[in-house]
């Protein structure tokens, strides 16, 4: 049961008494922690591991599972073997090369889905779970595109921003990686085990927490560093002043990535954390080139299809009314009431206008009225 090099690197981590600050503090002296799991009694006391720690690796030398770490272990690797489970230990040769090197890199990474993605240029997409239309908007159409010009997307899973990426890249025909804060043989949240079991099919869900772990919020965080840690960059769509989005972004910059912000209107609160990456020195983005030039990569090159439709075209086939009203409208949300009075028309007619534009993707309703989206 326990002779394979991950079964070595999963019981590392059911250690007791040795947690993140003591693997780190135990790197310096020994850079293969496997290498512990052989030392003597007197060797691993005199390396200042505690008591609980030092049974519990003798225990692993006997294979003695009535120690509660070995136990565990052995239940951890049955619940992956019953669930589909792969594990990516430290070592291993697939464990991604972008996150070896990372502070605190997780000493195993559980997988459900085409490990072997974990070896592409990743972008994390990243934003707010109470987005906007337009940031939802902007977030599939972003995931479709950047996953089109050779750049896999990758997010968290969650409401909002994170959905709406994996979602665009699916739907674009290209997998994506969901980075999730619970165990594997659990889709968190619950509104997303649909999207979930398509990333599965089509990608790869990712989590360094072992199957039965359920979803807290002191995970997120660590969960974070491990979508930063994988990517060449992160594009924050949406975030408010205070968000697990400005945490992610601070991570990418600890660890060396590119961030980059897409801004909105001045009277948005998911568009201040924006602003204040972009202050802080994000770059700012309205288009997937100004992604692709600022990591430039080869496939910074457009596809033929990479265009913006001029807006000539974007209108043809509409009356001069829609025109009249789509060119009343901005970026920020207007009420019915000063679109009525900007175009001349009464209410029923702008109404009927809205409703055909909105059918057409040119528009979206928000909190307010009405904005464009293209």
């Amino acid at each position: 049961m326990f002779t394979f090099p991950s079964a070595q690197w999963l019981f590392l981590t059911c250690l007791p008494k040795f947690g993140r600050t003591r693997r780190r503090a135990m790197l310096a002296t020994i850079p293969n922690l496997v290498e512990l799991l052989t030392k003597n009694a007197a060797t691993l006391r005199a390396l200042g591991l505690h008591t609980e720690t030092v049974a519990a690796i003798l225990a692993w030398q006997q294979q003695d599972e009535t120690n509660a770490s070995v136990r565990t272990t052995r239940q951890v690797l049955l619940a992956c073997e019953r669930h589909a489970i792969g594990i990516l230990s430290w070592q291993s040769p697939d464990y991604p090369e972008a996150l070896r090197h990372i502070h605190d890199a997780p000493l195993v990474l559980y997988t459900r889905g085409d490990a072997s993605l974990l070896s592409r240029e990743q972008i994390g997409i990243i934003g707010s779970r109470n987005a906007t239309p337009a940031g939802l908007d902007h977030a599939r159409s972003f995931a479709g595109e950047l996953s089109g010009r050779g750049l896999l997307v990758t997010s968290g899973l969650a409401l909002g921003v994170d959905g709406a990426a994996h979602a665009g890249a699916l739907d674009a025909g290209h997998p994506t990686i969901a980075v999730i804060g619970c165990g594997l043989d659990r889709i968190y949240p619950n509104q997303h085990r649909r999207l979930g079991e398509r990333v599965i099919a089509n990608g790869l869900l990712v989590s360094e927490y072992p199957p039965g772990t359920p979803a807290r919020a002191a995970h997120f965080p660590q969960r974070n560093r491990i979508i930063s840690g994988l990517s060449r960059g992160i594009l924050v769509v949406e975030a408010g002043l205070k968000s697990g989005s400005l945490i992610t972004a601070r991570l990418a910059l600890e660890q060396g990535r590119e961030v980059f912000a897409i801004p909105g209107s001045i009277h948005s609160p998911v568009a201040r954390g924006c602003h204040y990456l972009i202050k802080q020195g994000a770059r700012l983005v309205e288009q997937v080139d100004d992604i692709l030039e600022e990591l430039g990569a080869s496939w910074a090159q457009p596809l033929e299809q990479h265009s913006q439709a001029p807006a000539a075209s974007l209108l043809a086939g509409l009356d001069s009314r829609e025109i009249a009203v789509f060119e009343a409208l901005g970026y920020d949300p207007q009420s019915t009431d000063t679109l009525c009075m900007a175009t001349g028309l009464p209410a029923d007619q702008l109404v009927q206008s809205l409703l055909l534009l909105e059918l057409e993707g040119l528009v979206s309703s928000a909190p307010g009225g009405f904005q464009k989206i293209a």
